[in-house]
């Protein structure tokens, strides 16, 4: 399979444009999301269009042992590009939320990532070369009340993935982070972020990240935000603002208006 890349949620939104253009550069895909259905779809649509092939492992990786059980099925095959994109969110105050839900959302947004980037990243090493792309997001940059867990799971992705692309950097691996502002997709919704002011503005469509991320990566870029202004404000004018109206202002735009 030549450039062969392992995009997890990859049934709809970001995941689903990492699929179409990795595939439209003539490479092959190894795609796992939990719809087998979509997956099927998306394997016919990309195989028809561009001649790759497409291998299809549906799998929960949030569940207990599920990135184990798709690093399983991939078996031997040597993937040269990681993107690890599957994650969710979810809305309201830390100690009213389910935990159950909570654990459920660190499982995928953090365990389910490390365990492929470092099975993944150990194989890349071996071989001198590889890229993985850890999709984050401008929540992993600040604290988020009335998502707490969420921005949380994000802070590590970047943490994690900015300390992984220092070790792997002299063994010809890449680890860039794609840290995006708000993305149209069905993400919103699953969080139950509807009527708030996070959302309310719209967003970049996924493609749109989707070809931002994955050029930055084949670039070897260590962190990219999507949005420019986003990027200075996040980086050059809220680290010298006071934390707690930091706090403030991310609350009073995840709160739902009346």
């Amino acid at each position: 399979m030549p450039n062969l890349a392992l995009i997890t949620g990859a049934s709809s939104g970001i995941g689903m444009e990492f699929a179409r253009y990795h595939a439209s550069k003539g490479g092959d895909l190894i795609i796992t999301a939990r719809s087998a259905d979509k997956l099927a779809a998306l394997k016919a649509e990309l195989e028809q269009a561009h001649a790759v092939s497409v291998q299809v492992i549906p799998v929960d990786l949030g569940a207990d042992g599920g990135a184990q059980a798709l690093l399983s099925q991939v078996g031997d095959a040597q993937v040269e590009v990681l993107i690890n994109n599957a994650g969710f969110g979810g809305h309201g105050a830390h100690i009213e939320r389910d935990l159950a839900a909570e654990h459920a959302m660190i499982d995928l947004n953090v365990k389910a990532l490390m365990t492929l980037s470092h099975a993944i990243g150990a194989d890349m090493a071996a071989r001198g070369k590889g890229r993985i792309l850890n999709v984050g997001s401008t929540a992993g940059m600040i604290p988020g009340p009335l998502q707490a867990v969420y921005f949380a799971t994000k802070a590590f992705v970047r943490s994690y993935s900015l300390a992984l692309a220092e070790e792997l950097r002299r063994k010809g691996v890449t680890v860039t982070v794609l840290a995006p502002g708000y993305v149209e997709t069905g993400f919103a919704d699953a969080a139950d972020l509807g009527g708030t002011g996070l959302v309310s503005g719209g967003g970049a469509s996924a493609a749109e990240v989707a070809k931002f991320g994955y050029d930055a990566m084949v670039a070897g870029k260590l962190h990219v935000i999507n949005e420019p202004k986003l990027s200075f404000a996040l980086n050059w004018v809220l680290p010298l603002l006071p934390l707690r109206a930091v706090m403030a202002n991310v609350r009073k735009m995840q709160e739902k208006r009346a």
